[in-house]
């Protein structure tokens, strides 16, 4: 039996047409998909959490899939994060779980995918906002793909449970001119440069 016990997850898609500048002819799409998990460690240590970390790959998976559909495709897809916000009866390596389960789940689906996947993990209350930071999926030095997607709900995480969340973009900054390598210029395939 999975440790897995999901609550309510949701989809949240966001297109960003300007930002002061020029209107572009496609929006940048941001979304996060997000899943509300019982701790099944709440309230206490446990010396081996690898069995959560195995049950969570499938979640990973549905999650990835889901932003892909709610993106328009794998083939639009540039920029990826992921975070975790554990409720106040966990502890901050409950969350970590996250980066195998959930960077792993993102890289089997966008098979393209070399850079690390950034992320970001807090104990946080009912409400607690967390921003996921966002790189580039093939190059992790392109600054103009540095950026971030919301995670959270009003009603989450309670105090045994774990808000899991993995964000994708169709793009970096809108109008970036901060320098930097950029996408065109990705030649290495070493998930850096």
């Amino acid at each position: 039996m999975s440790l897995v016990e999901v609550r309510k997850s949701s989809i949240h898609v966001e297109e960003v047409w300007h930002e002061g500048g020029p209107r572009l002819d496609a929006p940048l799409r941001i979304a996060v998909a997000q899943a509300v998990v019982r701790n099944p460690y709440a309230g206490r240590y446990v010396e081996d959490l690898m069995p959560f970390m195995a049950d969570l790959k499938e979640l990973g998976l549905s999650l990835s899939r889901q932003l892909v559909e709610s993106i328009g495709g794998a083939d639009r897809i540039e920029a990826y994060g992921k975070g975790a916000i554990v409720g106040v009866d966990g502890e901050l390596e409950h969350g970590a779980l996250w980066h195998e389960a959930g960077g792993w789940s993102m890289r089997e689906v966008l098979t393209d995918a070399l850079a690390i996947v950034p992320s970001s993990t807090i104990v946080g209350g009912f409400g607690a906002r967390l921003p996921i930071p966002l790189g580039h999926k093939e190059a992790a030095f392109v600054r103009s793909h540095f950026l971030s997607a919301e995670l959270g709900l009003q009603d989450g995480p309670r105090p045994g449970e774990i808000v899991f969340g993995l964000a994708m973009a169709t793009g970096g900054r809108i109008h970036a001119r901060a320098g930097g390598l950029r996408v065109e210029q990705i030649s290495v395939r070493d998930g850096q440069r």
